[in-house]
C-alpha cells in the first residue's frame, strides 16, 4: 500500500502529470508550501499553472516523456490516457508512480480528521459552504475544493494539520481510496457510465465506500435519497441524517424562496433544537447542500449560532449558478451543471428567480454520457424558454459517431420544448446578440469550455459590463 508522510520528505521531486487539473493543483500547491520539489505537466497555459510557477513550480506545456526525469514520486490525473509517452516512460522510469486519487487518500492520513465530501451532485457546493463556515471559525482546517472559492482565495487553503475537507468523487471508485472520518454523501445517481456499468454498480461502491469509515467516525447522509438505505444499513459508522421530506436529523421546514430565489428554512436538529436559516443561492438543491453542511460542522462542534451567521457569507464559487455580467439588462450567467438532475435543479433556481426568458446554452460533456442518458437530458430542459445545443465536448473520449448534438436537440423538440443545434461557439454568440433582450437570461452550462460564449458575449458587446 502506497503511503505517503508530509513531514519526511523521502521524496523530494515530485511530478504530476497533468498538474493544471483543479484538484491536482491543490495538491501540488501543498507539497510546494511544504518545501517540496514539484514540477508539472500540462496541455495548456490557465490561471492555475500561472499560480503554481510564482509558487515555484516548473511546468512544461505540452507531455513529453523527457519531462519526467528525477522525478522520485509521479503522480497521474485520470483524464491522462494510458498511451500517453509521458505516463508510459513514467511507468518504465523506476520511480514511486501513484494516481490522484492513491495519493490523495494517503495524504488524508497526515491529519487528524479527513471530512471528505461525495455524491454525484453538489461536491464543490457543500465543500464550499464548509470552508466558509470553518474560515470564519477556529478550526482552520486544510481545504481543497473541485473549484475557485474567492473566500479561500482560489481552490486550496493551508491550514494546519489537524483537520483536511476535500472532495472525493467516485468516478473510478476512487472514493474506495479514502478512510475519512467524516464522510458525507450527498446523493446517488446515475453518472460516469464510461466506467461504471449500471446504477447498482454505483450504489455497491458507495456501500464498499461506507465500510471503509471507522466504527468511531461519522457518515453524513440524504435520508431523502432512495439509495441512501443501502449505505445506512452497512456502515460501522454513527450515522446523522439530513433531509426535508423524511424523519431526520437535520430537517428543513417552513422553506420559502426570497424574490431572488434564495431559500429560508427552519433547521430542526432531532425535534430539539430549532434555528432560522438564510442561504445566499438559489435553489431547492442549495437547501441539501447547505443541510449536509450545517450537519458536519455541527458535528466538528462550532456553536449553530455561528454556522446560521456564516452560511449565509457563502455567495457561490465559480462557475455554480455564477453570474458573470451584464449586457444592459440581459444577465449573463455560468453553471457547472452536465448531468439531467443538476440542469433541472439549475433552471428551477432560475425559473423562480425571473419573469424574463431563458436562453439555456448547453454544451454536452462526453459521448458516454450523452448517449446514455439522452433521453434524460431531453427531459432536463422544461424550465428553459430555448435550449441552444452545442457540439459534444469530448474530455477523455474520442467520437465513435454514435451520438451528436443535434440528436440531443431533436429529442427536446420532440419533448416539446425549444430547441436548437448550433455547433460552433461563434453562431451561438451571433444568435444571442441578434435575439436576447432585456430581462432575459442567458445562461451557459456544462463541464466544458461553455463558460467562454458568456465572456466572448460580455468582452464583444459595446455595451457596458459589470
Amino acid at each position: 500500500m502506497f503511503e505517503f508522510f508530509l513531514k519526511d520528505h523521502k521524496y523530494n521531486h515530485v511530478h504530476f502529470i497533468g498538474i493544471g487539473g483543479i484538484s491536482m493543483s491543490g495538491l501540488a500547491e501543498i507539497l510546494l508550501t511544504e518545501g517540496y520539489k514539484v514540477t508539472g505537466t500540462d496541455a495548456k497555459e490557465s490561471g492555475i499553472i500561472n499560480r503554481l510557477k510564482k509558487l515555484g513550480a516548473k511546468i512544461y506545456i505540452g507531455h513529453s516523456k523527457d519531462n519526467i526525469k528525477d522525478a522520485d514520486l509521479i503522480i497521474y490525473t485520470d483524464a491522462i490516457s494510458k498511451d500517453n509517452e509521458e505516463l508510459v516512460a513514467a511507468t518504465n522510469s523506476g520511480a514511486e508512480l501513484v494516481d490522484r486519487a492513491t495519493f490523495l487518500g494517503a495524504l488524508m492520513k497526515n491529519y487528524e480528521n479527513s471530512i471528505a465530501v461525495s455524491g454525484t451532485h453538489g461536491k464543490t457546493t457543500t465543500t464550499s459552504m464548509i470552508a466558509t463556515i470553518t474560515n470564519h471559525g477556529n478550526l482552520n482546517p486544510t481545504i481543497l475544493i473541485g473549484g475557485e472559492l474567492d473566500e479561500i482565495g482560489g481552490n486550496v487553503r493551508l491550514g494546519n494539520d489537524k483537520y483536511i475537507l476535500t472532495e472525493a468523487c467516485e468516478y473510478k471508485a476512487n472514493i474506495l481510496k479514502y478512510f475519512p472520518s467524516m464522510a458525507i454523501i450527498l446523493n446517488i445517481d446515475e453518472d460516469h457510465l464510461d466506467y461504471f456499468k449500471s446504477l447498482d454498480h454505483i450504489i455497491d461502491t458507495f456501500v464498499q465506500y461506507g465500510k471503509n469509515i471507522l466504527p468511531n467516525g461519522h457518515l453524513i447522509i440524504n435520508a431523502d435519497d432512495p439509495n441512501a438505505h443501502h449505505i445506512i444499513n452497512t456502515t460501522k459508522a454513527n450515522i446523522i441524517s439530513f433531509g426535508i421530506k423524511s424523519n431526520c436529523d437535520y430537517k428543513a421546514e417552513n422553506i420559502t424562496y426570497d424574490k431572488e430565489g434564495y431559500p429560508k428554512f427552519t433547521l430542526n436538529i432531532r425535534n430539539k433544537e430549532f434555528y432560522e436559516i438564510n442561504l445566499s443561492v438559489m435553489g431547492k438543491h442549495n437547501i441539501y447542500n447547505s443541510l449536509a453542511a450545517l450537519a458536519a460542522t455541527h458535528t466538528l462542534g462550532i456553536d449553530m449560532k455561528l454556522i446560521a451567521k456564516n452560511i449565509t457569507l457563502y455567495k457561490g464559487v465559480h462557475r455554480r449558478l455564477e453570474v458573470l455580467g451584464f449586457i444592459e439588462n440581459i444577465k449573463v450567467i455560468d453553471d457547472y451543471a452536465h448531468h439531467p438532475t443538476e440542469i433541472k435543479a439549475t433552471l428551477k433556481a432560475l425559473r423562480n428567480s425571473t419573469n424574463g426568458r431563458i436562453f439555456c446554452i448547453f454544451q454536452p460533456h462526453t459521448f458516454t454520457r450523452t448517449k446514455i442518458l439522452l433521453n434524460s437530458f431531453s427531459e432536463a430542459f422544461k424550465d428553459a424558454d430555448l435550449t441552444i445545443i452545442a457540439d459534444i465536448y469530448a474530455a477523455r473520449e474520442l467520437d465513435n459517431g454514435e451520438v451528436h448534438s443535434k440528436d440531443l436537440a431533436k429529442r427536446i423538440k420532440e419533448k416539446g420544448n425549444n430547441a436548437l443545434y448550433l455547433g460552433s461557439f461563434e453562431d451561438i454568440e451571433n444568435y444571442i446578440m441578434k435575439e436576447a433582450k432585456d430581462d432575459d437570461i442567458v445562461l451557459t452550462m456544462g463541464a466544458g469550455n461553455v463558460y467562454q460564449i458568456g465572456k466572448d458575449l460580455l468582452n464583444s458587446s459595446k455595451r457596458k459590463a459589470v
